[in-house]
């Protein structure tokens, strides 16, 4: 019993079953990191026990302290802690590691089972995104909080590895949330010197610390020092930081006790193997070699810290009823936003913009799209890499986020693409509705936390502008040539490219209405005319496509369709046609995945069977596009980079004026011998 056994003891056991349960879970599934979580054991029993603001009863509750493993690998150290704090994870969950049935993925999975704040896999981007969950704390704090009535009060805890140090994802992150002076931000350090290849040595020998001192963080030492109060202390004195972001450094050896596998890569990726596992259990004196072995006082201490989790969401529940009492207009927004929703009409009077001859790009029709959303959904934030002014992503009035300073709206990412994309999805996932900008070409940098928001399930904007070869002058290095179908290709991602303003306008309002669904947007660069707005239905994006301009027959002998820029080439080239008697239908396809997503009848209606003539006009890679023209249709595509020159002449150039779609639809009816013998 727990009355039987010295303090010191009981927390050692609770240590140890950690590392046995562990072990026990990779050994099952043949498959998996035993070492890491061996080694942090001590370091995950201290932060649930003693340090972190959490209630295992009530894990969402909103002023909780925020646990990222970004050293998602060690997956087990989370689950094994989870389960024996109180969370709703069974034994059986943990029996089934890495198999089909069990929430225990090989790596932590948002949305698995309670207690994961967040999907960490790709290493780097757990403590990125943690740098904006704890921008989130203070933006919400400066924004909530009033003199006496503080809701808004909790840290971002983070566990990285030596693979999240070197990469660059991190370094960028890091990098910004020490000038932002987030000191709410405190990340472990697992220094424990070894990765797959071997000791770190062979490729990693930088001044750790030095660096992020220079980044400006606090950095606390605790070397070999691995005692629970010892780690309690380095944890208490990060958290008195009250300026800076805080590194603790924790040396730790990898598979502790493991008799020929401590400190080794081969304790790293694999199975410990049975004989290693037996004998590991027994140099910890441990009390049973069945697998998965709970002693009941460890069941009884960590049972005792439910009181402690219910007494600190009370005391938060208790301050939270008074500043409702006191602020019911901002707890009513607060409890909104916790929720995931959006204020009431929010969407109502969206921007309109009417065909009087001017041209506009829609990166600029976002600008304006932008203001009027930031006005109706007072929590969208965020930002760009340095391109503001081109992205047309200011928030007017909306201030910039600066050290000490959060209650603005603009974030300020510098030349920081990487960290960027993980910022924003850390400022959504605490509820703020956050955007990231930058050219389209730039998406590539981004793609690993753009993917990351896809299957997280969180509404992540990202504002891509520059997204054709209409670039122009800047040339084939700025010119995005694959990446529309790369992103295409994430499942449970919107990639919106609109054709004129209006559509752009709809492409804002249909991103901000999404809860779980991330959105990118392809905005162009240079001036496109406005369509009639008569003719683009208010749910042309929810719908993915529709027809835009419909030939003098009443089935088509030809249909164009395009997204963005091409579009209007489609118009112009359905003109010539018509004139040589073909009828012809142009369709707008701003998102493709919304078209695929509509039921059979639907599409059949925009694009009917009966009609093999079909092209797809796109200034990008022709993947993805077969699908929509079939096997007689053809795709107006780039078939490779492009080239410095004004965008008018590139567009030439490549295929796409309206005089040369005309003649490509012309040589396919001809192919198919579909022309038709006369016309209107």
């Amino acid at each position: 019993m727990a009355t039987e056994t010295r303090d010191g003891e009981l927390e050692q056991l609770c240590v140890d079953t950690i590392r046995t349960l562990s072990m026990d879970a990779v050994e099952r599934a043949k498959s998996g990191h035993p070492g890491t979580p061996m080694a942090l054991a001590p370091l995950a029993h201290v932060l649930f026990t003693r340090v972190l603001r959490h209630n295992p009863r009530a894990p969402g509750w909103p002023d909780r302290d925020r646990f990222v493993l970004s050293a998602g690998h060690a997956s087990m150290l989370l689950y094994s802690i989870l389960h024996l704090t109180g969370y709703d994870w069974s034994l059986e969950d943990l029996e089934g590691f890495r198999q089909i049935e069990s929430p225990c993925a090989g790596h932590p999975e948002r949305g698995d089972a309670p207690g994961i704040e967040m999907t960490t896999g790709p290493l780097g981007q757990g403590i990125s995104s943690s740098v904006g969950l704890a921008l989130a704390e203070r933006m919400l704090a400066a924004r909530f909080n009033r003199e006496g009535h503080e809701i808004v009060d909790h840290r971002t805890f983070v566990i990285a590895s030596d693979g999240d140090l070197m990469e660059g994802v991190a370094s960028e992150a890091c990098s910004l949330a020490g000038h932002l002076a987030l000191d709410r931000l405190i990340v472990f350090y697992d220094d424990n010197h070894i990765t797959i290849d071997g000791d770190t040595s062979l490729a990693f020998s930088e001044d750790t610390a030095a660096r992020f001192e220079a980044y400006g963080w606090q950095v606390v030492e605790v070397g070999e020092d691995l005692r629970l109060d010892t780690l309690e202390a380095a944890a208490r004195e990060a958290m008195a930081e009250a300026d800076r972001p805080s590194l603790v450094i924790v040396r730790t050896h990898i598979a502790p006790g493991a008799p020929t596998k401590q400190d080794t890569s081969a304790a790293h990726g694999a199975p410990l193997g049975e004989e290693e596992v037996r004998l590991t259990k027994e140099a910890y004196g441990w009390p049973s070699q069945e697998p998965f072995h709970v002693p009941g006082e460890v069941r009884e201490r960590y049972a005792a810290g439910l009181e402690r989790g219910a007494e600190l969401e009370g005391e938060w529940r208790e301050r939270a009823e008074a500043y409702r009492e006191a602020h019911p207009e901002l707890w009513s927004e607060f409890e909104r936003m916790v929720e995931g929703g959006l204020p009431d009409g929010w969407d109502a009077d969206p921007p309109r913009f009417n065909p009087d001859g001017a041209v506009v790009a829609t990166r600029k029709a976002s600008g304006r799209a932008l203001q009027w959303a930031a006005g109706a959904v007072p929590h969208l934030v965020g930002g760009s890499a340095d391109l503001g002014e081109s992205n047309v992503t200011l928030i007017e009035g909306g201030g910039s986020v600066e050290p000490g300073h959060y209650g603005a709206r603009n974030v300020h990412f510098g030349v920081r693409e990487h960290a960027m994309g993980a910022i924003v999805n850390g400022l959504t996932l605490h509820g703020l509705r956050g955007y990231a900008s930058t050219f389209l070409i730039f998406s590539d940098y981004m793609r690993p936390s753009i993917r990351l928001a896809a299957l997280m399930a969180i509404p992540s904007l990202f504002v891509f502008t520059h997204d054709s070869i209409g670039v122009g002058e800047d040339g084939p290095t700025h010119q995005p040539i694959e990446q529309l179908p790369a992103l295409r290709a994430i499942p449970n991602l919107y990639v919106v490219r609109p054709a004129d303003a209006n559509e752009t306008v709809l492409a804002w309002r249909f991103a901000l209405a999404q809860s779980e669904t991330p959105t990118a947007l392809a905005l162009s660069r240079q001036g496109l005319p406005v369509l009639d707005p008569a003719l683009v239905p208010p749910d042309a994006v929810e719908r993915g496509a529709y027809v835009l301009s419909e030939g003098f027959r009443p089935e088509p002998d030809a249909v164009l369709m395009a997204t963005g820029s091409e579009v209007h080439a489609c118009l112009a080239a359905a003109e010539l046609l018509e004139a040589e008697g073909i009828s012809t239908r142009v369709i707008s396809m701003p998102c493709p995945e919304r078209f695929a997503e509509s039921d059979r009848d639907e599409r059949e209606a925009i694009l009917p069977p009966a009609c093999r003539v079909r092209l797809a006009v796109e200034a990008a890679s022709p993947f993805g596009w077969h699908r929509w023209v079939g096997e007689d249709g053809e795709v107006v595509a780039m078939e490779t980079f492009g080239a410095s020159a004004p965008a008018g002449v590139l567009f030439e150039e490549f295929g796409f004026a309206p005089e040369q779609i005309a003649q490509r639809t012309l040589a396919v009816l001809d192919r198919l011998d579909r022309r038709p013998a006369a016309g209107p």
